[in-house]
C-alpha cells in the first residue's frame, strides 16, 4: 500500500506546536507492535455493542417493555454518547497519556455491557448502555490520533487495518447475537457476551500505561493554548463534521433498524440478522482498500460520488423490493457505507500534526454525532407513525444528498492547520 505523502504527516504548519512526548514508536522494539495490537483490539469493540443491540432489538423491546419511541431513543443513544463524550477527549489527552485513557475507556465499555445485560429496568438499561458507549466515544477520537503519532508514514495502511478490524467486530456481533441468544435462551446472553471482547482490549494498554507512568511521560498531545487548532472556525472543519454526521446518521439507522425492515419483509429473525451482518461483512474489503484509494487520488470527488450512487440505489431497492433482491441491496449498502472508512482516512489526510488530527477528529466526530443522533430516532418515529418503510427511507435519501454536498467540499486536498 502506498502511504499518503510524508509532508502531510511530518511538516508542522506555521504557529502549530507539534505533539510533545516521546518520539513515535517506529517498530516493534519501541512498542509499535504492542500499540498496533492494542488499536486493533479496541477497533474490534467500537461497534459490537451497537450492532448486537440492533440484531436483538425486537427481543429487547419485548423483554424490557419498550415503546417504539423508546426503542428509537435506545438506538439513538450511541450517537448522543459519542457526540457529548467524544468532545471531551482532547481535554483528556492533554492531561493523561493516551494508554491510560484507553484503559479506562475499555473498562467502562466492559462494565457497561455486563450491567445492561443483567438489568430488568429500562432506565438502568439506558444508563448502563451510556456507560459502555462512553468508552467507545473516547476510543473513536483517539484512534486517528494514535495513527498519526505512532505510524505517520503508514497512515493509509494502519487506518485500513483498524477500520477493517472495526468492520469485522461489527459483522461478527450482528451475525452472532441472535444465535447466541437462542443458544442460551435469552437476549441477555447475546447482548452481554461482547463484554469479554472489551475486557480483552484492556490488556495491551495496561503495560503501555504502566510504562508511561514509570517514565513520568507527558500526555500524548501538549500544545500551548494560542497554537491550538480550532476546526469550528474553519469551513473544512464544518464540512468534515457534516459529512461525518450524515454518513453516521445513515450508518446507525441501518445498524439499528435494517434487521427489523427485513423481518417486516418476511425474513426469519436469524436471516434478518445475517443480512444485517452481510452489510458489514461485505464492507471489510471496502474498509481495507478505501484508505489506500483515498491516499492515492488527487481529489476525493470520484469516491464521494460513487458512494452516493451505491447508497441511493440501495435505499431505492429497499423501498420497492426489500425481499426479492435483498442480497443486492445488502451489497450496495456495504459499498455505500464505505463513506465511513473514507471520512476516517480523510481526518488524517486533512491534518499535518497529531494535535491537528485529534482536534479535527474530536470536532468532526462529536459534532457529526449530534447530526447523526437524528437518524435512528427519526427512523423509529417515522416507522411507528406510518407503519412502513417508505417515509424512513425517504428521510435517509435526503440525508444522503446533504452528505454528498459536504463531500464535495472536503474532496480538495488542504490542511486544517492552514485554515485558521
Amino acid at each position: 500500500m502506498t502511504p499518503p505523502p510524508a509532508p502531510a504527516a511530518t511538516v508542522p504548519a506555521p504557529g502549530v506546536t507539534p505533539a510533545a512526548g516521546p518520539a513515535p514508536a517506529a517498530g516493534p522494539l519501541r512498542g509499535g507492535l504492542l500499540v498496533l495490537a492494542g488499536m486493533l483490539l479496541v477497533a474490534l469493540n467500537l461497534r459490537a455493542a451497537v450492532t448486537s443491540l440492533g440484531a436483538l432489538l425486537d427481543e429487547i423491546r419485548v423483554g424490557l417493555g419498550l415503546s417504539g419511541a423508546m426503542a428509537g431513543l435506545v438506538t439513538t443513544l450511541p450517537t448522543i454518547a459519542f457526540a457529548g463524550l467524544g468532545a471531551l477527549t482532547p481535554w483528556l489527552v492533554r492531561r493523561w497519556a493516551a494508554p491510560r485513557v484507553l484503559v479506562l475507556a475499555m473498562l467502562a465499555l466492559t462494565a457497561g455491557q455486563v450491567l445492561r445485560a443483567v438489568t430488568g429496568s429500562a432506565a438502568v438499561f439506558v444508563l448502563t448502555s451510556a456507560l459502555a458507549l462512553a468508552g467507545i466515544a473516547v476510543a473513536n477520537i483517539l484512534l486517528p490520533m494514535l495513527v498519526k503519532q505512532h505510524f505517520p508514514h503508514r497512515t493509509g495502511l494502519v487506518t485500513g487495518a483498524y477500520t477493517m478490524a472495526l468492520t469485522v467486530g461489527t459483522t461478527v456481533a450482528a451475525a452472532a447475537a441472535v444465535p447466541i441468544a437462542h443458544a442460551f435462551g435469552s437476549w441477555r446472553a447475546g447482548l452481554g457476551i461482547w463484554a469479554g471482547l472489551a475486557a480483552l482490549a484492556v490488556l495491551p494498554w495496561v503495560p503501555l500505561a504502566l510504562r508511561a507512568a514509570r517514565r513520568n511521560a507527558p500526555p500524548a498531545v501538549v500544545v500551548a493554548a494560542p497554537a491550538r487548532v480550532q476546526p469550528a472556525r474553519t469551513r473544512l472543519g464544518w464540512a468534515m463534521a457534516v459529512y461525518f454526521g450524515a454518513q453516521s446518521l445513515s450508518g446507525y439507522a441501518i445498524m439499528g433498524w435494517l434487521a427489523q425492515l427485513f423481518r417486516d419483509a418476511g425474513y426469519r429473525p436469524e436471516a434478518a440478522g445475517l443480512l444485517l451482518a452481510g452489510v458489514t461483512a461485505l464492507g471489510v474489503p471496502v474498509a481495507l482498500m478505501m484508505p489506500t484509494l483515498a491516499g492515492r487520488l488527487a481529489t476525493l470527488r470520484p469516491l464521494v460520488l460513487s458512494l452516493t450512487v451505491f447508497s441511493a440505489a440501495a435505499y431505492t431497492g429497499l423501498a420497492l423490493a426489500p425481499r426479492g433482491l435483498a442480497p443486492l441491496w445488502v451489497l450496495l449498502l456495504a459499498l455505500g457505507q464505505g463513506a465511513f472508512p473514507l471520512i476516517l482516512t480523510t481526518i488524517g489526510l486533512r491534518a499535518r500534526t497529531a494535535e491537528g488530527t485529534v482536534a479535527l477528529s474530536a470536532f468532526a466526530q462529536s459534532t457529526g454525532y449530534v447530526i447523526a443522533a437524528l437518524g435512528p430516532l427519526l427512523v423509529g418515529i417515522l416507522y411507528e407513525a406510518t407503519g412502513g418503510w417508505t417515509a424512513p427511507i425517504g428521510f435517509l435519501l435526503v440525508a444522503l444528498a446533504v452528505q454528498t454536498a459536504a463531500g464535495m467540499v472536503i474532496a480538495r486536498p488542504r490542511y486544517i492547520e492552514d485554515e485558521r
